[in-house]
């Protein structure tokens, strides 16, 4: 009798020594129920196809469905104030690094701060902005040089493009036009699509597309790519110069992750950057990457914070000279 009671303390220490543990692992922070991805814009575009195509890639290692909810309006403002107004509870994430986060802000007051209202959990991916102007067999102009001087040479004549007042591609020219001390004609269009269709007709002479949006129109010869606003050259296009080696300290890529209200816990943010980063990781997205032509765009979310914010405050810089 002695000997049984002696087991079952033995057994009762073991488990409770154990306990601890074995709550710690069942009381880590998973999803209970859908998790919402938002989208400020329409469905087909390249925010939506990068959102959908890593919630398909995340699919096996989330145990609740992730769910794409489309909200466009104001260039993606709409969506960020529905998320900075959420419950930080790790259920509900915006796609954000465009407009919506390092330009509009910077152009007219917003219902969210950029810098504040979020928890920023990873960055997916970092495209390029190409500069270009129409092609063909006499291209407007030969290299971006061409176009500076044209446009020294009659100020306020050479008309470019925009997906609207406030957005990225519209500041990319601001920044342009006080780093190259030029005055540009600014012709908003309600989106990256009629602006780039715009060029084509010849409505306008310059114009500024995340290498994403342009498919194969460089390629065919139906645009000629000036310069692009990254870091380094694109792989898709590695004999277009960056605007530094052109003298033009201007980056402005045109990035996309996941962020979330502020006040999400360590315990969600690295929860569900460790399931994005694994989805980055499969066949799923490196076929996306490879078919955009982009090298891996990851940051964890502090790093795509600072690049964020990095990108507002030079935008607000330039407004300010203006």
């Amino acid at each position: 009798m002695m000997r049984i009671t002696r087991r079952a303390m033995l057994g009762a220490t073991g488990a409770a020594l154990a306990a601890p543990a074995y709550a710690q692992q069942i009381g880590r922070w998973q999803p209970t129920r859908p998790i919402q991805l938002i989208v400020g814009f329409a469905p087909g575009g390249g925010s939506d196809i990068i959102a959908r195509t890593i919630a398909e890639a995340c699919a096996p290692l989330v145990p609740v469905p992730m769910v794409v909810v489309n909200r466009p309006g104001a260039g993606g403002a709409l969506a960020a104030e529905q998320v900075a107004r959420a419950a930080p509870d790790g259920h509900t994430l915006v796609i954000h690094g465009g407009s919506e986060s390092t330009s509009i802000p910077a152009h007219r007051e917003v219902p969210y701060d950029p810098k504040t209202s979020f928890r920023a959990v990873i960055r997916l991916t970092r495209n390029g902005h190409i500069l270009s102007c129409k092609g063909g067999d006499q291209p407007r102009y030969a290299n971006l040089a061409a176009a500076i001087a044209a446009a020294k040479a009659d100020p306020g004549s050479i008309a470019h493009g925009s997906a609207g007042v406030g957005s990225l591609s519209h500041s990319i020219f601001i920044l342009l036009e006080r780093a190259a001390n030029v005055e540009l004609l600014h012709v908003p269009y309600t989106g990256g699509g009629p602006a780039l269709q715009a060029l084509l007709a010849g409505q306008t002479q310059l114009n500024v597309n995340a290498t994403d949006e342009l498919g194969d129109q460089v390629n065919s010869g139906a645009l000629k790519a000036l310069a692009i606003a990254s870091e380094q050259r694109a792989p898709a296009y590695k004999d277009v110069p960056t605007l530094r080696e052109l003298g033009y300290d201007i980056v402005a890529d045109n990035m996309k992750g996941w962020v979330g209200p502020a006040g999400m816990t360590d315990e969600m943010v690295t929860y569900l950057h460790d399931r994005f980063r694994q989805g980055m990781q499969t066949p799923t997205w490196a076929r996306f990457m490879e078919r955009v032509g982009e090298a891996d765009g990851y940051a964890d979310g502090p790093t795509f914070q600072r690049a964020m914010d990095t990108l507002l405050d030079q935008i607000r810089a330039a407004l300010k000279r203006s």
